[in-house]
């Protein structure tokens, strides 16, 4: 298992990810284009992925304009091997880095996600306008 840093030619097994996963499933697949993942790799922030092998298993994706975790997705079938929690490492050290005192990231209420970022150590929020979990994350002193 290996995490790398997410390069363009990535993108279409990112997106056959999200599009793969059977929580926090996009209602509107339209409604994340290559392009956005295009900017989160190269003009918002910084995208990682895992390989085991030659395959990408999953992937991050940080925004370090609003110091935020925009994704964090493993394919299916590979949930529980310590994918997820690699890829979010290297978003939080990496977010941390670039001087973000705190961390953001929403997801599904209710979900695995939900309760993996609890067990993580992230702090939940108020749910957001659409009813997602908010988290927090704060840079320990």
């Amino acid at each position: 298992m290996r995490i790398h840093r997410a390069r363009p030619a990535d993108i279409p097994a990112m997106s056959a990810i999200r599009l793969a996963v059977t929580e926090n499933v996009l209602r509107d697949q339209t409604r994340v284009t290559p392009q956005m993942y295009r900017d989160y790799l190269a003009l918002l922030g910084r995208g990682w992925v895992c390989l085991i092998g030659r395959k990408i298993v999953g992937f991050a994706c940080a925004s370090q304009k609003d110091a935020s975790i925009w994704a964090l997705f493993v394919a299916p079938g590979h949930e529980g091997w310590g994918i997820g929690q690699r890829l979010l490492r290297a978003a939080v050290v990496w977010l941390f880095a670039t001087g973000a005192p705190a961390i953001t990231l929403s997801t599904g209420a209710g979900t695995r996600a939900e309760r993996f970022y609890t067990e993580a150590g992230w702090i939940r929020e108020d749910d957001d306008a659409r009813g997602q979990a908010r988290f927090r994350l704060a840079l320990a002193r």
